[in-house]
């Protein structure tokens, strides 16, 4: 890293999304409309107000595709429908007309990847033989032989491990009911593989993309942006990928080790979230240079659309230099940071991060964009708060280390001044700006994501930090399903009266915790200092200081070795103390926004666990 200060001037990008506040909305956990205690469309749409007051500009959702749910909506069915579960096409037609009433865009999630089994591409491939169009859609394969030259095809055609634990090939029966083929799931066996070298597939893509850009859809957001293309030849590999680092652990009697800084390997080593490049060893199913055609594709795609519509990756990939490559000019819009949302609370990692994803975003003449927390990662206000705040577990369970919510919450909001204060795009995890925590002691039984099942339970798994978000404090299941409640859902479901003809909500499909209460919305609206309160007045400063479209240099104060993060953005010092004592205020600034108190005005110094915004 360069400890002298690094000018990076502003973006040359004006774009909407260049500068945007993307606010990640899990369909199944954000409102319930209907009272059924799952989220739903109609719920989104009551709550669309709080997101415009809040201050973002865009709202990105998760699968609400029609979807068996194996994988949270991730398992698509049918790209044109809207699940039963959240509604209807009608219902999506109204909160997307409702959302840009109100000045915000809308991305939706893309799914290209894999399908559902329950998807009618597969459910054909399974009643063809081997060889056909329907098997080629996928990616089918006859299995080894375990006694060579028997043909019983009993072994799977490679030993690839999938990113949710266990094989990734099932061996299917064919029509007649003998043992068959054997076909690729990166993730679950309910996920099949799409084969991307087949026009077929190509071309479906793009016509799911255009339905949904006609009916105004502002962008998307690529899942496993950087899979899709596997190597010719699908060559066994002694890797395991991890499920949302891009980084691996070694395969059960593999005989490798993974590095000991590589995210996920659980050592002693000093750096243990630390990411490798390339990945260890090298995947033959992920960042394979082949994508890159495929979003030269889409840009096209896009082009023909008015609006600036964009994409996203969702690509863990690595060096920074690398993802870039994903941002070029004729391919996407924009990538996810991972570097920083992996970087912990840490100065010299924070710097690190920042500074490799600015200069390598420049490098392809692209914004870069800053991330904390999704709804595949614990919360960053609970990893903040573990005895080592810059490792990253794979979900957070009774049984694991307890964090310091206080402490967690005091670094969550001031890692978030920083990410707000950096140029490009942000994108806020739904609750983190009530200060949620995971749910860190959410009872096995209630499980539902497919990786805790798949590694019986070594990977805690996901389901923590999509618990239904508090919106009302004294309210069955915190008013999740106000928008049910107050009139504004739709029919309601077949629960027993309250009177008045009314009918009491359904629990919420997850449990939540007791510490959810005093978080609801209700409880932090209009309280100064409250976390909801601080995320309203750092976007209002962000938008009334342009810092989205700024730019940056690091500051003479900037001393990440001392736990002092420093920078400039135009006429904003952004001073954040990760270390443990107290950092002065440089003369002639005063503070304009703090996460501690007092909120503003002359202020001497910085505690520890702090950001502060300061102008002169």
């Amino acid at each position: 890293m360069h400890h002298s200060p690094v000018p990076t001037p502003a973006s040359r990008v004006k774009s909407w999304w260049a500068s945007a506040v993307v606010y990640q909305v899990y369909p199944r956990s954000f409102a319930d409309g209907n009272g059924d205690g799952m989220g739903d469309l109609r719920g989104i749409t009551a709550r669309l107000p709080y997101l415009q007051r809040l201050g973002v500009d865009a709202v990105w959702l998760s699968p609400f595709y029609k979807s068996p749910q194996a994988d949270g909506g991730y398992d698509v069915a049918d790209y044109r429908q809207v699940d039963p579960l959240f509604g209807t096409l009608a219902d999506f037609d109204a909160m997307l007309r409702i959302a840009h009433d109100l000045g915000l865009k809308v991305i939706v999630d893309l799914v290209p990847n894999h399908t559902s089994d329950e998807h009618v591409w597969f459910q054909e491939a399974l009643a063809s033989p081997p060889g056909s169009r329907e098997r080629n859609r996928y990616i089918f394969r006859a299995g080894k032989d375990e006694v060579p030259g028997s043909g019983d095809g009993n072994l799977a055609p490679n030993n690839w491990r999938s990113i949710f634990g266990g094989p990734a090939w099932s061996r299917i029966d064919e029509a007649d009911g003998t043992p068959g083929e054997w076909y690729l799931h990166l993730f679950d066996t309910k996920q099949p593989d799409l084969n991307w070298e087949n026009a077929e597939v190509q071309e479906e893509m793009r016509s799911v993309m255009r339905f949904w850009l006609d009916r105004g859809v502002d962008g998307f957001r690529v899942d496993v942006a950087h899979g899709m293309v596997k190597e010719a030849g699908l060559p066994d590999w002694d890797g395991v990928a991890a499920m949302v680092e891009g980084t691996v652990e070694p395969a059960p009697d593999s005989g490798h080790t993974p590095p000991g800084d590589a995210p996920g390997a659980h050592t002693d080593a000093e750096e243990p979230h630390r990411a490798v490049s390339p990945v260890y060893p090298p995947s033959p199913f992920f960042d394979q240079e082949g994508v890159h055609d495929i979003y030269r594709d889409w840009n096209r795609v896009l082009a023909a659309y008015d609006g600036d519509r964009m994409m996203v990756a969702e690509a863990w990939v690595e060096p920074a230099e690398r993802l870039a490559r994903y941002v070029r000019k004729d391919e996407m819009q924009q990538a996810f940071n991972f570097d920083f949302l992996l970087a912990g609370w840490d100065a010299v990692r924070m710097a690190e991060a920042i500074e490799a994803s600015l200069l390598a975003a420049a490098s392809v003449e692209a914004p870069s964009t800053w991330v904390l927390s999704n709804h595949d990662t614990v919360r960053h206000t609970t990893r903040f708060g573990l005895k080592d705040p810059t490792t990253f577990p794979k979900g957070i369970g009774a049984r694991d280390e307890q964090p310091d919510a206080a402490l967690g919450l005091q670094r969550a909001r001031a890692a978030t001044l920083v990410a707000l204060a950096l140029p490009g795009s942000v994108y806020l995890y739904q609750g983190e700006e009530l200060g949620l925590p995971e749910h860190t002691t959410l009872p096995d039984e209630a499980r539902q994501d497919p990786t805790f099942f798949r590694t019986q339970g070594a990977e805690i798994g996901r389901d923590g930090c999509r618990v239904p978000l508090p919106w009302k404090a004294d309210d069955p299941g915190y008013g999740f399903a106000e928008a049910f409640t107050a009139g504004l859902g739709g029919t309601p479901n077949a629960t027993p009266d309250v009177g008045s003809g009314r009918r009491m909500p359904v629990a919420p499909w997850l449990p939540q915790p007791e510490s959810f209460r005093e978080l609801a919305a209700d409880r932090q609206d209009g309280v100064a200092g409250s976390t909801l309160e601080l995320y309203r007045s750092a976007l209002a400063f962000r938008s009334a200081q342009g810092l989205g479209s700024g730019s940056f240099q690091w500051a003479d104060v900037h001393q990440p070795q001392d736990g002092v993060l420093a920078f400039h953005n135009g006429d904003v010092l952004v001073l954040c103390n990760l270390g443990s004592a107290a950092v002065p205020v440089p003369p002639g600034f005063t503070v304009s926004l703090t996460t501690s108190t007092p909120a503003a005005g002359s202020v001497p110094e910085v505690p520890p666990n702090c950001s502060v915004y300061l102008t002169r």
